[in-house]
């Protein structure tokens, strides 16, 4: 069964669709107020809401979403981008066998920039690989 989409929960829905807009190239298909849908040139859906008009949002955990990049430059130059704007982001480092970092994105969702190494064993591999 194909996971299709994911709904956050976020205290500034336009503020938080216009990052990842400008930085993750998604795409807003519906915006009606308390929800905003978009999806990326994967035909993945991402939908951010405010239906309980949250002024705050908290996140347990180890939440957060990532995404996999195509080399540790990638990871290097998003991370240049973000720092240049004005994000608290910690420098990337190597962690469990990829190229990575996090930050806390508008919202309070932790995001994760990784290039991730293909060539552990099968069984790991299958795990971390994108479809």
């Amino acid at each position: 069964m194909p996971l299709n989409h994911i709904n956050l929960t976020v205290p500034e829905v336009a503020r938080t669709r216009e990052f990842f807009e400008t930085y993750f190239g998604f795409r807003c298909i519906a915006d009606r107020g308390p929800i905003a849908v978009l999806t990326d040139d994967a035909g993945f859906v991402l939908t951010l809401s405010n239906f309980e008009r949250a002024t705050s949002v908290e996140y347990p955990g180890a939440f957060h979403i990532g995404f996999i990049q195509e080399s540790r430059e990638k990871v290097d130059e998003i991370h240049a981008r973000l720092k240049a704007d004005g994000f608290d982001v910690e420098a990337p480092r190597q962690y469990h066998g990829s190229w990575t970092f996090y930050f806390k994105a508008p919202g309070g969702v932790t995001v994760e920039i990784q290039h991730m190494r293909m060539d552990f064993p099968e069984k790991s591999a299958a795990i971390t690989r994108p479809v």
